[in-house]
């Protein structure tokens, strides 16, 4: 599992904003955040044009608290600790967090898509991954894309820098050796320890499952 991208879900709405992140099957909870936001209607006169202002200085309060919660939860030692961010959401907070100055630089980049979810938190959660799969599923192809783009380029200026086969990539890995390794991943193969107490040695066989 650990080898699978994590994505980062911001799923926010006039309710209050939820960070979450997906990797592989595992679905993390990360930060709730519960808000009370001035609804549109208030009184008429000028008390509306006063009602209004406050209304759009505490959306930008917000706004502004959400992006600084980004930073907190997807930024580890100044890098994304994230492959992507899908910002999900039911009105158009969304649109405005995704747009703001304060949304980090380098999340922004991150950004795969933005859905429309019915509901805020955690059942809007488990519905914007629903809605974001196709996407999800683009990124992980285009990554392998440009990593076997990588190898077969290795190959034709033979660079001297791919290996073939089980065991010499394994003497590669325990060499520390390795950058990237691609694996097939029905692959049947066990590695086993032979130790000889009487001699003081161990001989290492890989052999088919």
């Amino acid at each position: 599992m650990e080898d699978d991208d994590k994505f980062g879900f911001i799923i926010i709405d006039g309710a209050g904003v939820m960070f979450a992140t997906l990797q592989g099957n595992n679905k993390e909870i990360i930060q709730r955040m519960p808000v009370q936001l001035p609804k549109k209607h208030g009184r008429g006169g000028q008390s509306a044009v006063r009602f209004a202002r406050l209304r759009e200085e505490k959306r930008h309060l917000y706004i502004v608290k959400c992006c600084e919660l980004a930073i907190q939860n997807f930024i580890t030692n100044d890098r994304p600790n994230i492959r992507g961010i899908v910002i999900a959401g039911s009105a158009d907070l969304k649109f405005v967090m995704q747009q703001s100055d304060h949304f980090d630089q380098r999340l922004k980049p991150l950004i795969i898509t933005t859905v429309d979810v019915s509901y805020g938190f955690d059942q809007g959660f488990a519905q914007a991954i629903t809605l974001a799969q196709d996407c999800l599923t683009n990124v992980k192809f285009v990554k392998e894309k440009k990593v076997i783009g990588r190898f077969f380029e290795a190959i034709a200026l033979d660079t001297g820098m791919i290996t073939f086969g089980v065991e010499d990539t394994m003497k590669a890995l325990e060499l520390g050796a390795l950058e990237t390794m691609m694996l097939f991943e029905n692959i049947e193969i066990m590695r086993y320890e032979i130790k000889n107490p009487v001699k003081n040695e161990t001989k290492i066989f890989l052999l088919n499952a």
